[in-house]
């Protein structure tokens, strides 16, 4: 005795669709709000730096975001990464913002344009990128500021004039 099998009709393959179309959608919403982690994201004081990031930074508002200790503004034009590695001393561009000291990785800034600065003296190191306009960066990084001033700074960048 053979069994019949009804074949799926058209009804059946267009909600297989939906469903197959729907799954790849909700895959790439979430994968766009995933960041990666700084290599010591787990470092105690990341949950702290992340409770203190502000809602709002200038003219962009705070993402959702999937990472550990990742903060982004603006649809990621602005991301926060929390454990970075510490710099060593060096002679990149240090900028000092409201008592914090942030270094310019100007290699990647030639290369493609994209502004990467790091807290240096302080552990953990937090680093920002930014992909917008650099007459931007010392507002972005004065909003930053009350998420990282509190980690306690224990070399602080020399100028020239400190070297003497």
């Amino acid at each position: 005795m053979s069994r019949w099998r009804k074949k799926p009709g058209p009804r059946t393959w267009i909600v297989l669709a939906v469903v197959v179309a729907a799954v790849i959608a909700g895959v790439r919403i979430v994968d766009s709000h995933r960041i990666g982690p700084a290599p010591h994201a787990d470092h105690p004081r990341c949950d702290k730096v992340l409770s203190r990031a502000p809602e709002t930074i200038p003219g962009m508002s705070r993402d959702w975001t999937i990472g550990d200790a990742v903060a982004s503004w603006g649809d990621r034009a602005a991301v926060l990464r929390c454990g970075a590695e510490e710099l060593p001393p060096n002679i990149n561009l240090c900028l000092t913002v409201d008592g914090v000291d942030w270094v310019l990785d100007e290699k990647r800034l030639q290369a493609d344009g994209v502004s990467v600065l790091r807290t240096y003296g302080r552990s953990p190191a937090v680093e920002f990128t930014y992909t917008g306009s650099r007459s931007e960066v010392g507002g972005l990084l004065a909003a930053l500021n009350p998420a990282v001033d509190w980690i306690p700074q224990k070399r602080r960048c020399v100028g020239l004039q400190d070297a003497a």
